[in-house]
């Protein structure tokens, strides 16, 4: 089903209630899902339930996302602190996880999404990698909205690995250290395919 046909108005609203303060549309808009235990707890739920809420919440922001024009979100949904969670808790994250992508892709390929992945992905559990590379590969040419999911990603480990290659291709020559500028740094990050944030969300309240 196509979203345009799909898509209540209040979800469009809402993007654009919260892109309201910007004088032009957002190129890439990033959003840190936090808060949904937190969520939870304050209603005296179970965490699981402000997980699921949580992923609820997702469909409707790529929708709404896609429908204003945004080219590029990135959802940080895993950080790599979050394996540092309670072992139950990240099973059940790592299940919503599986059970988005193997419901939503069918509709994200009809909706032209193309789905992109940030982070040490090889750390997630085999079934889910699985998972995440089909819809990666699924959807790799489509050319509207970019969805990247950061997935067990930490910017300090990012920045760390790219040093490492950097390091690398100047020991092997393919890289002199006179050539090391912020540029170059940013083409060896994992990020390096999309521009930099226009607008960062908080799930739990904060707005950048």
């Amino acid at each position: 089903m196509s979203w345009s046909d799909e898509l209540v108005s209040s979800d469009i609203e809402h993007m654009r209630q919260v892109l309201r303060g910007s004088q032009r549309l957002p190129r890439h808009v990033a959003a840190i899902m936090d808060g949904n235990g937190r969520w939870a707890e304050l209603r005296s739920m179970p965490r699981f339930e402000g997980h699921r809420a949580g992923m609820e919440s997702v469909r409707s922001v790529v929708k709404a996302c896609s429908q204003v024009g945004v080219q590029y979100l990135t959802l940080y949904a895993f950080s790599i602190e979050n394996w540092k969670r309670p072992a139950p808790e990240v099973r059940f994250l790592m299940s919503l996880l599986e059970s988005y992508l193997k419901k939503e892709l069918d509709e994200l390929h009809e909706n032209n999404v193309r789905i992109r992945t940030i982070g040490k992905t090889n750390a997630l559990p085999r079934v889910v990698e699985k998972v995440l590379q089909k819809a990666i590969e699924r959807t790799s040419g489509n050319d509207g909205l970019t969805l990247t999911l950061a997935l067990s990603y930490g910017a300090r480990w990012d920045i760390q690995r790219a040093m490492q290659v950097i390091a690398l291709d100047v020991r092997r020559g393919k890289l002199s250290p006179e050539d090391l500028t912020e540029s170059t740094i940013s083409e060896y990050l994992q990020t390096s395919y999309m521009p930099d944030p226009d607008l960062i969300i908080r799930t739990s309240g904060e707005i950048r």
